[in-house]
């Protein structure tokens, strides 16, 4: 798929015509962290994972929109070429506030949605989160070792347990090189929460089947947000994932997977109404 955003790349698991289940992940990740759930969830779904504009496998290149304003109209536009009426929607971290975007902005209709430790409510962002988006063109600069290193910490500390070392190589090698280099700061510097406000007095008017998951060791977005999103939205079930932190699929694959299924299984045959 390609529009002015770039190239997007994404792929299918799964038999078509199945009930369809759209996988979206957040940052600084890809649809890397999506591998074992999707495969699980492949067994009854017909899966799409896709790699947000300036991440993963998709375009990067100088100049690129990759606010999360771009990625909620990517994401609709995206549903509409696949066909997709009413899929169920997984989404973790800025994947949520994508989600959330093109539900409530753009029109995208969802049987049900997953929100795995989704941005979603001011005030977000990390001391570092900030630091660096404020001089983004200054951490552009730094040898690539340097920023190779920073990097790697960076990611590391989304999961509670530690990441396996070719599981952080995965993770990391899209924001190598020249190219991934300035793509990582610039998805940093273009984090506006500017984009979560727009969206957040909206979310009582959400009327579809709502699941928020949430790493108990979470030290990204703290535990209390999840509690009050889904105080936001009317009917939505929170749940916690022991033993996990930011990066819940890493962490507790197996227990994020037997959550969504309960809940992707109670909805799959739903019936959308409106909003």
């Amino acid at each position: 798929m390609t529009q002015t955003f770039g190239d997007v790349r994404w792929r299918t698991l799964g038999d078509a015509g199945k009930p369809p289940v759209v996988l979206c992940h957040g940052t600084p990740f890809s649809s890397y962290v999506w591998r074992a759930v999707a495969r699980s969830l492949a067994r009854h779904y017909e899966v799409f994972l896709w790699d947000m504009p300036g991440y993963g496998a998709s375009a990067q290149y100088d100049g690129q929109d990759v606010s999360l304003a771009a990625q909620g109209q990517v994401f609709a536009s995206l549903l509409d070429h696949w066909g997709l009426e009413s899929p169920l929607v997984v989404a973790h971290d800025f994947g949520g506030a994508v989600s959330l975007r093109a539900h409530l902005l753009h029109g995208a209709r969802y049987r049900a949605l997953a929100l795995v430790d989704p941005v979603a409510l001011a005030p977000w962002g990390s001391p570092f989160f900030r630091l660096v988006g404020q001089h983004a063109p200054v951490f552009e600069q730094l040898p690539p070792a340097l920023h190779r290193a920073l990097v790697r910490e960076y990611v590391s500390s989304a999961s509670a347990k530690g990441l396996h070392p070719d599981v952080l190589d995965q993770l990391v090698a899209p924001w190598l090189g020249e190219a991934g280099q300035g793509a990582f700061y610039r998805q940093i510097a273009q984090s506006d929460q500017r984009f979560t406000d727009e969206v957040q007095p909206r979310y009582p008017e959400i009327d579809i089947p709502v699941l928020i998951c949430w790493g108990e060791e979470d030290t990204w977005i703290p535990i209390a947000k999840g509690r009050e999103l889904a105080e936001l939205i009317p009917g939505a079930r929170f749940e916690l994932i022991a033993d996990a932190g930011h990066l819940v699929q890493e962490d507790a694959p197996a227990e994020l997977t037997t959550a969504l299924l309960d809940f992707l299984a109670a909805n799959r045959f739903r019936v959308p109404g409106g909003g």
